[in-house]
């Protein structure tokens, strides 16, 4: 298959070391090669006309990075027609002056209207205008003996370019291997390598040693075919590209500059794939610092928690090391602040430290109940917590509490509720107790309503009045921090900082925390242990998937068929197929479906605080998650069905 190289593909080929497309247009190539000749004086200069878009003159961050592109082109998962333009560029690259480790080259930004300058000592050119002001233009210029280069007006902003890999010599030789040998080859030991060395999960190194493709890239990646190579899943690779986000172009073509062994052909001898793991180590090390490594068995645990907001590294990560984060560490200071949509809070650090209490309530009770004790995630749980509740008590931080439902909310109604005072900080009317501050909409139909959590006091009649007037929906934070502050919280601290439950055991075994009742259940309906256990975790718990049972139970299936057998013999549960549910035996009555919540019983929403449907046919808000600590829930789930509440 013949293609052109300088088309509208190319941008794609190298997504993820881009912004975005935006300005890389077919002919990139073309005016990266016009700024080389310009530069080395082999065209004249057209005053009147940049040398071409080229991602809006961003191209030059290549320069003294090129390593990152070589090392996307020589990777095995590079698609062939994204590989064949990546050969193209790093051709064309090799032919400037920007492939020659000699050559002095600036680049910076310049206030000008002109987009050429050259004389006898040099040359400069602008590449284009600069994003933040027309007046200005990014340019690179090129020296060629002591004295300066000729300016194009008066600097901004210049820097000396760095020098890594990356020769014409070195960008030649990989370019005909490639084409000889075809790409480097794969291997898993790379991967275990990088993983060991940066304490990345198995997939994000599989990911960084493709050379870290971004998410625009033009198919979805890697597909089976790749994964299976790889070692990893659908959700392996989802949530590795979710614990590498914080990694912008920029930052990805730092990592990966230097990394490419100076022969290049050494990537194709055995050993070079670890070797170039091991650089990429080196790197990140002295970027980000290394983790611990985690434990596959709770890799697995937490990838089943992790989403777009917190990878499964990253929990491993808060929670073994939280003194290491700084959402953890640093106190925020947020403000209320006013634009056209209404009042909204500003302050540096505050999104992220919602998006980690949000996150919260959801993470400890899974810590807790669905890992054994002795994980270092669960140990951490009280020290989190107490790092958590340090934040909340800060004087400076304000949070969003979420809305009131449609109403009359002028400001009249507000401060009939809330009182007189106004919040000084924004020139829109408001209502401020001391404890919550409610603004207004537009039309008055509704408020937005935020609270200061180092005055809150579960006593005090403003914090009753701010949980009654909150919408249910939307207010997120609110629930985080009561939930955090509150008894269900500290009752769960307590156990796992006691060490109530054996080492390798789980509190979601009632024979682990309550042998007792476990024996009780067995004498009341003439059960095994084995069948007594499997359904007091039915009665109470949100997910007792197949796979949940065996791992918390210790159990092969055979026995854990066994104990389900026997339930339906005695006629407690029913077997059915039901999407989702990831089990096959049920609690007699009504089912809950649910899309992306937890589906289940509806026997147990109201034990779980699970709000249902009108018609207690589907999931639709979990509030509460586990009430309390497990032995708790068990223990209260087993009494509402012994005194007969119908299923």
């Amino acid at each position: 298959m013949t293609i052109n190289a300088d088309d509208e593909q190319l941008p794609y080929a190298l997504y993820g070391l881009i912004d975005a497309t935006g300005h890389w247009r077919a002919g990139t190539l073309r005016a990266i090669a016009l700024t080389a000749d310009l530069l080395t004086g082999k065209v004249a200069p057209a005053e009147d006309a940049p040398p071409g878009t080229a991602g809006g003159g961003t191209w030059t961050r290549f320069i003294g990075r090129i390593g990152a592109v070589a090392l996307r082109a020589a990777a095995p998962f590079t698609q062939e027609e994204h590989r064949e333009r990546l050969l193209a560029f790093l051709d064309t690259w090799a032919a400037t002056p920007f492939a020659d480790p000699r050559a002095r080259l600036r680049v910076g930004v310049v206030a000008t209207d002109s987009w050429v300058s050259r004389d006898d000592n040099g040359a400069a050119v602008a590449t284009y205008w600069h994003f933040s002001n027309r007046n200005h233009r990014t340019f690179v210029d090129l020296r060629y003996g002591e004295q300066p280069p000729p300016s194009l007006g008066p600097v901004v902003e210049v820097n000396d370019v760095p020098r890594g890999w990356g020769s014409a010599g070195q960008l030649r030789t990989l370019t005909e291997l490639i084409r000889e040998r075809g790409p480097m080859p794969w291997d898993p030991a790379a991967v275990r390598e990088l993983t060991e060395g940066t304490g990345m999960s198995r997939a994000a190194a599989a990911l960084v040693l493709a050379g870290v493709p971004g998410a625009g890239y033009t198919r979805s990646f890697p597909d089976a075919a790749e994964r299976k190579i790889m070692g990893i899943s659908t959700a392996e690779a989802d949530d590795a590209r979710t614990e590498l986000r914080h990694l912008d172009a920029a930052a990805r073509l730092d990592l990966l500059a230097d990394v490419l062994p100076a022969d290049p052909a050494e990537l194709w001898e055995p050993g070079g794939a670890v070797t170039l793991a091991r650089r990429i180590a080196e790197q990140w090390c002295g970027r980000h610092g290394r983790r611990v490594p985690m434990p596959e068995a709770t890799f697995a645990a937490a990838l089943m928690v992790a989403d777009q907001s917190m990878s499964a590294a990253e929990i491993w990560a808060t929670f073994t090391t939280p003194a290491a984060d700084t959402r953890l560490t640093r106190d925020v200071d947020t403000s209320l602040r006013r634009n056209e949509h209404g009042c909204f809070l500003r302050g540096d650090g505050h999104l992220p430290f919602d998006e980690l209490l949000c996150s919260m309530p959801r993470l400890i009770r899974w810590a807790y109940g669905e890992l054994p004790a002795g994980d270092p995630v669960r140990a951490g749980v009280p020290e989190v917590v107490r790092l958590m509740r340090e934040r909340l008590s800060h004087p400076g931080l304000l949070l969003h509490a979420g809305s009131t439902p449609h109403g009359d909310h002028s400001i009249e109604v507000l401060r009939h509720t809330f009182g007189h005072a106004s919040y000084p900080l924004v020139d829109q009317p408001t209502a401020d107790d001391g404890l919550s501050i409610a603004a207004p909409s537009e039309d008055g139909r509704y408020a937005r309503i935020f609270f200061r959590p180092a005055c809150h006091d579960d006593g005090d009649e403003r914090a009753r009045l701010l949980s009654a007037v909150v919408s249910p929906y939307g207010d997120r934070s609110l629930r985080a921090f009561q939930w955090l502050r509150g008894e269900a919280c500290e009752r769960i601290v307590e156990r796992i900082r006691t060490g109530a439950l054996p080492d390798g055991r789980y509190e979601s075994d009632p024979r682990a925390v309550l042998p007792d009742l476990v024996r009780r259940v067995a004498e009341r309906h003439t059960l095994t242990e084995d069948a007594a256990t499997l359904y007091l975790q039915l009665l109470a718990l949100p997910n007792p998937t197949d796979a949940n049972i065996r791992t918390w139970n210790g159990w092969k299936a055979p026995r854990h068929r066994q104990a389900m057998t026997a339930l339906v013999d005695a006629a407690l549960v029913v077997q059915d197929k039901r999407p989702r549910a990831g089990r096959t035996v049920f609690l007699p009555g009504g089912w809950a479906s649910a899309k992306k919540l937890t589906p289940m019983e509806t026997w147990k929403a109201d034990l779980l605080g699970v709000t249902l449907s009108y018609d207690r046919t589907e999931v639709r808000n979990w509030r509460g998650g586990l009430p309390g600590t497990l032995p708790d829930l068990f223990t209260q789930a087993w009494q509402r069905a012994e005194n007969g509440h119908p299923f």
